[in-house]
């Protein structure tokens, strides 16, 4: 019985805390709300210019249709024969696949949200080896062409420039991988039975294709070599392949992969009509004030839990009396540094937020404690350890990498701090100091 005034205390600050969790949990709630509409403003410049853009080829196709009979049942159980039309095609990958372009970025604006676009200048060279098709009964082979498949056509900007040994081709909708790009049609077979098409020695593509902050590429070829660069300096590489070379700094990024068939399942996949394997660089905002926002707000019990211990030290050790309303008042102001930091981040630069915001409650902070303790000295010691709280906070959102490590260093610190603090306290004496 002792105890019982000194933990029914604790209890109060306790339910205090889990009272506060409503506010942190409602603001977090605002921030996914907003992030749902920045997602929908980058479905909407996707819908209106062109979306993620995937590109593959050139690749040779010869198509043939053969004549099969089948047995078709009736409706009254008697088997018949139809004749009916099977369709299908010959892939020939490049032998040997460049791929060389820029990617020059902008960015489109959809109320306060910002979407990353670029415009991708592309250079493309393909060789092809000769290709023969084989005799198959009742088989037909038909015109070849070339295929380029594009995920989103309407990004194409005026007219792609195809040739074959320097000889222009027409490019023409449709007819790509998976009825998806662009196609040109090749010089006829000489035997529509069995023969060899002849090999390819130079293809040429420059095209300039808009899209939304991705750019895949498939390496189709037997040996693909491509290179990509851009003046945005914060690119995420992904796919199913990372460069082999890459260079990022302030000015831009350049990276280059040099791949094989023996390294990709490109040609199966493609063959089987299946998304084939590619490697993508995207477009990302490092200083994405959304998931800064969320990661800062998911800290937000943890601000008041050490707020309120340092508070309960003050009152242990300074015999000051601190009422519940009080703590309530604190943690609300405490809270609110949050909702301050997301509304302010979209309009300013997130830094920028953070500071105005920590400043804001810091200042609000010290004006109301100097009243509650009647001392503008601890009031503004006060304050200043919530301004080392607000400067570990921004460290630890602007250092992903090593946010768990520091922010693991933090806790055992402060829980050392408090026990060396309160190594000497008789909390059996306290719990008579409370009357």
């Amino acid at each position: 019985m002792k105890s019982m005034k000194l933990l029914l205390r604790f209890a109060v600050l306790g339910g205090l805390i889990l009272l506060l969790l409503i506010p942190l949990l409602l603001i977090r709630a605002v921030i996914n709300d907003r992030a749902g509409y920045r997602d929908e403003a980058v479905q909407r410049v996707s819908q209106s210019r062109a979306g993620p853009q995937t590109f593959v080829g050139p690749v040779r196709y010869l198509p043939w249709t053969r004549e099969v009979e089948v047995k078709v049942r009736d409706a009254d159980g008697q088997t018949r024969l139809e004749r009916h039309t099977e369709s299908g095609a010959l892939l020939q990958a490049p032998e040997r696949l460049k791929v060389d372009g820029t990617l020059l970025p902008s960015e489109r604006r959809i109320g306060l949200f910002k979407v990353p676009v670029y415009t991708w200048q592309a250079n493309v060279q393909a060789q092809f080896a000769p290709m023969a098709y084989p005799a198959v009964e009742g088989r037909i082979y038909g015109q070849p062409y070339l295929a380029i498949g594009l995920s989103d056509a309407r990004g194409l900007v005026g007219v792609p420039v195809l040739s074959v040994e320097g000889q222009p081709l027409r490019v023409e909708a449709g007819g790509g991988m998976q009825s998806r790009g662009l196609h040109a049609d090749l010089a006829a077979r000489t035997d529509a039975v069995a023969g060899m098409l002849p090999a390819l020695g130079k293809v040429t593509l420059a095209m300039r294709v808009d899209g939304t902050r991705s750019l895949s590429v498939v390496p189709v070829g037997d040996s693909s070599e491509i290179k990509l660069d851009s003046p945005w300096p914060h690119p995420l590489f992904g796919g199913q392949f990372l460069p082999n070379e890459r260079r990022i700094d302030d000015g831009g990024f350049q990276a280059s992969w040099s791949l094989s068939a023996l390294a990709s399942s490109a040609q199966t996949q493609l063959q089987g009509g299946v998304e084939p394997d590619a490697l993508s660089v995207d477009l990302v905002d490092p200083v994405d004030v959304y998931t800064l926002s969320d990661r800062a707000s998911k800290y937000g019990l943890l601000f008041v839990v050490l707020t309120f211990t340092g508070f309960v030290l003050l009152e242990l050790i300074r015999k000051l009396k601190i009422h519940p309303v009080q703590y309530l008042l604190v943690g609300l102001a405490l809270a609110i540094f949050f909702l301050l930091l997301f509304s302010l981040s979209e309009h300013i630069a997130f830094w920028q937020a953070y500071l105005a915001s920590a400043l804001a409650c810091i200042g609000l902070q010290f004006f109301y404690l100097a009243g509650v303790m009647r001392s503008r000295a601890l009031a503004a010691g006060f304050a200043l350890l919530l301004t080392a709280l607000y400067g570990v906070l921004y460290t630890l959102l602007v250092s992903e990498d090593n946010a768990l490590l520091m922010g693991s260093l933090l806790l055992f610190s402060i829980l050392a701090g408090i026990m060396w603090l309160t190594r000497r306290l008789d909390w059996y004496a306290l719990n008579e100091e409370l009357r």
